[in-house]
């Protein structure tokens, strides 16, 4: 059997089979305009090793959707679909309805998905073949990149064996110049800055950008507020480094082997340089004055602000009291649930939604690809940090309006734009 002949499965086929799984809670709240469910939801099973894989396709727009795709152990079709959703909802967020000099239109929401460990030596065999089964959506509708558990570059060579001339050629037809625009994407991929490539760092940009405009919003100093950040890779790692320099003191970060703190602040530099390809980093590494300690222990760290920037699901019900910090900044997509944010907002913990802090990366190819910028870090850095300032003040603006969560007002703008982006560029079409 080929990989295009491995089985896919309609999540309602399996339901009347008996073998859906059970549903969790998405953080990323159903807004109106979102409720009518995803156009694709579909699951695939490898004939090699039988691991799972899945693809949501929740929304188009001129007929294509973006999102990435994760690898990680326990990955559900429901986790696909919530991120799909949260993805359609960050290309809302940065449309600029109003501004026809724009040349970055937004595409629809989807995502993938691979229930597998990413060290597995069996995951890039797997990630290949979901790319070959997957083949006619990238080519035509879904445009996918890195996401948790994989690398750009490991996207692109697994792409490449799967016949694929790239990972986000559905998008080439709605380019003036796709040569040109090719060329400036690989041009800015190229970029690096202190030993880290710019398609890591804007991330990390963006998230330190959100929370600084929500320090400054309130007149919170950045000299002496402490930072702890679970995951040190793509997202973590950069967002480390942007609020290090910004003045923050980051006294804690986690990563797979626990947590390692310093109450007078942790050398951010010396730990970036000192991870490997996963983001764990080499104790040997550690200052003297560094600990040790368990890998939950981030979560209750003595800090005024927690980034989680790795798994989902990551803070619920069972460990939401154990929380000090008066900020929860979602580098990572869905790690607050929604019954522990509830009790979080309930003891005066602000949650700045994943949706809004984590949507610069996305917005970044797409404001390359499209022209918005060129291949250069500090028109990159400068458009990201102004896109994400302006959409955390709207997005707080509209929250203290109307005396709903920062989610809750993310969610509503959403709500407002979907509309438009119909009106303009049709449902599905």
């Amino acid at each position: 059997m080929s990989e295009l002949d491995t089985p896919m499965t309609c999540p309602s086929t399996a339901a009347r089979a008996g073998h859906r799984e059970p549903r969790k809670s998405s953080p990323s709240t159903i807004s109106p305009a979102t409720s009518s469910g995803p156009l694709i939801s579909l699951s695939w099973t490898d004939h090699v090793t039988g691991h799972q894989g899945h693809l949501v396709v929740d929304r188009l727009v001129r007929g294509v959707a973006s999102g990435g795709l994760r690898m990680r152990e326990g990955c559900t079709l429901d986790e696909v679909a919530g991120l799909a959703r949260g993805m359609t909802m960050k290309e809302a967020l940065h449309y600029d309805v109003d501004d026809p000099a724009v040349r970055y239109i937004p595409l629809g929401g989807a995502k993938g998905g691979i229930d597998c460990d990413p060290q597995d030596p069996e995951a890039y065999g797997v990630l290949v073949r979901y790319m070959r089964a997957m083949r006619p959506y990238i080519e035509n509708m879904w445009t996918t990149g890195e996401d948790l558990g994989l690398t750009q570059d490991l996207v692109d060579r697994a792409a490449a064996e799967a016949g694929l001339i790239s990972s986000v050629q559905a998008v080439y037809p709605l380019l003036d110049d796709e040569a040109a625009a090719r060329q400036r994407l690989a041009d800015a991929f190229a970029v690096e800055i202190d030993g880290i490539g710019l398609d890591e760092l804007v991330g990390g940009c963006g998230v330190a950008e959100s929370l600084l405009a929500a320090l400054d919003r309130t007149g919170t100093p950045r000299a002496g507020t402490r930072v702890s950040v679970q995951g040190l890779g793509t997202m973590g790692g950069a967002t480390a480094r942007f609020l290090s320099r910004a003045g923050l003191k980051v006294v804690a970060v986690a990563d797979i082997k626990g947590t390692i703190a310093n109450p007078d602040g942790l050398d951010v530099e010396a730990l970036l340089a000192a991870r490997d390809a996963f983001g764990t980093v080499d104790r040997a590494a550690l200052r003297p004055a560094d600990t040790e300690l368990p890998g939950d222990a981030w979560l209750a760290a003595d800090a005024e602000v927690l980034v989680p920037a790795a798994v989902s699901y990551a803070v619920d019900t069972t460990n939401e009291a154990s929380v000090r910090a008066r900020w929860i900044v979602e580098a990572a997509n869905m790690p607050v649930l929604p019954e522990a944010e509830e009790l979080l907002a309930a003891r005066g913990i602000t949650v700045l939604p994943d949706v809004v802090v984590n949507s610069g990366t996305n917005a970044w190819w797409w404001w390359t690809l499209f022209g918005d910028i060129g291949a250069d870090a500090d028109e990159a850095f400068a458009y990201t940090r102004r896109a994400m300032r302006a959409l955390i003040d709207q997005m707080l603006a509209r929250a203290e309006a109307d005396g709903t969560t920062p989610r809750a007002a993310a969610h509503a703008i959403v709500a407002d734009r979907l509309p438009v982006i119909a009106e303009r560029f049709g449902w599905y079409s």
